[in-house]
C-alpha cells in the first residue's frame, strides 16, 4: 500500500509521490551577464560545489581564476592540482588553519594580499569567473575591510561572475547573491576522529 492509498479521502498524495506536471519557472525569464553565487553553511560541499563550477565553467572556454584564502600553498590540494592544467588562474594565498599557526599577523598579512590580488582580478574584467574561496573567514574576523569587499562585488564588470565560499556569509552578501545555498551538516567523518581523506576533501 502506498501513501496516497493510505491517504484519508479528499487529502492530495504527498508531493514526493508523483511527478511535477506544472512548470515551476516565473514568467518573464531573462539571460543574466553575471551571477553572484554564495556556499556557506557548516556542512561539508561548499568549495567542493565551487569547483564544480570551475570545471562547468572551463569546459565553456570562459578564463576562470581561483582565489584560496586560509588554504595553503604547500598543501597541493587536488582542486588546485586537476585546475592548473586546464588553464585556471589559481592563488592559494593563505598560511594554513589558524589553530597550527604560531603568528596570525603573518596570517592576516597573507589574507589582505590574496584580497588585494582578488580585487584586482574582478577589476580587470578578463576573468568570466573568479572564486572566492573561503572568503567569509577573513572578513568575519575582520582582516579584510567588509565595505571594500562589498563595493568591489556590486561593481565588478558586468561580465564577472563570483562565487563566494565560507560558513557564516554575512547578510550583505547573502542578499548580493542571485544564488545562496546554505550546505547544513547532517553527519561528518570528522566528528568521529576521522581525518580528512585526500581524493575526498582535498
Amino acid at each position: 500500500m502506498t501513501a496516497a492509498d493510505s491517504a484519508p479521502a479528499g487529502d492530495s498524495p504527498p508531493a514526493a509521490d508523483s511527478p511535477p506536471t506544472d512548470d515551476p519557472r516565473p514568467g518573464g525569464m531573462r539571460v543574466a551577464k553575471s551571477l553572484v553565487l554564495v556556499n556557506t553553511g557548516d556542512g561539508k560541499g561548499k568549495s567542493s560545489a565551487a569547483f564544480g563550477m570551475v570545471l562547468r565553467a572551463r569546459a565553456r572556454g570562459w578564463p576562470v581564476a581561483v582565489v584560496q584564502f586560509l588554504k595553503s600553498d604547500d598543501w597541493v590540494t587536488g582542486e588546485q592540482l586537476m585546475a592548473e592544467p586546464l588553464g585556471v588562474d589559481f592563488w592559494s594565498l593563505g598560511e594554513g588553519f589558524t589553530w597550527d599557526s604560531d603568528d596570525l599577523t603573518r596570517d592576516e598579512a597573507e589574507a589582505r594580499e590574496a584580497w588585494r590580488h582578488g580585487k584586482a582580478v574582478v577589476e580587470a574584467g578578463e576573468h568570466r569567473l573568479v572564486v572566492f574561496d573561503e572568503i567569509t573567514y577573513p572578513l568575519n574576523w575582520g582582516w579584510i575591510d567588509a565595505a571594500e569587499v562589498e563595493a568591489t562585488f556590486r561593481n565588478r564588470p558586468e561580465g564577472v561572475s563570483l562565487v563566494l565560499t565560507g560558513r557564516d556569509a554575512p547578510g550583505w552578501m547573502i542578499e548580493l547573491a542571485d544564488t545562496a545555498t546554505e550546505m547544513v551538516k547532517a553527519k561528518h567523518a570528522y566528528d568521529a576522529g576521522i581525518l580528512a581523506k585526500k581524493g575526498i576533501d582535498f
